[in-house]
């Protein structure tokens, strides 16, 4: 029961971060084209554009750094998912071009914390 509860505060902990990485992002000028895409390979949290480039956007939102940082768990096999994840989505939208990148936002802190900092790795995956 405990871990069912835990899933679901990750859960929208994560659903929060998603919305403030997507408010972020819009402040910086990306045209937000979708979010939470599902592909065979997995989900692409948000797809925006930055200069007619696509760019696909995976959030990490964390509480803490006691189980690392969230740039650090994006692991291989993720990156492998959001690679084939993203051709996928270019080649089932091909108005869309062929440019495109993937980017990793992190959200360090939470809903109910007082200063929240939002870190933006930009060409953090290769592949495209």
């Amino acid at each position: 029961m405990k871990v069912e509860l835990l899933s679901m505060d990750n859960k929208k902990l994560g659903k929060w971060g998603e919305i403030k990485a997507r408010q972020y992002l819009e402040e910086k000028g990306i045209v937000i084209l979708g979010i939470n895409q599902r592909t065979h390979y997995g989900e692409l949290d948000i797809i925006g554009q930055d200069d007619g480039q696509v760019v696909f956007f995976e959030v990490k939102t964390r509480r803490s750094n006691f189980f690392g940082f969230g740039e650090e768990s994006v692991s291989w096999v993720k990156q492998e998912h959001l690679v084939n994840s993203a051709e996928e989505y270019i080649q089932s939208h091909p108005n869309l071009g062929e440019d495109w990148r993937i980017d990793v936002v992190v959200i360090d802190g939470g809903p109910t914390d007082p200063k929240v900092v939002i870190r933006w790795f930009k060409n953090a995956v290769s592949g495209s």
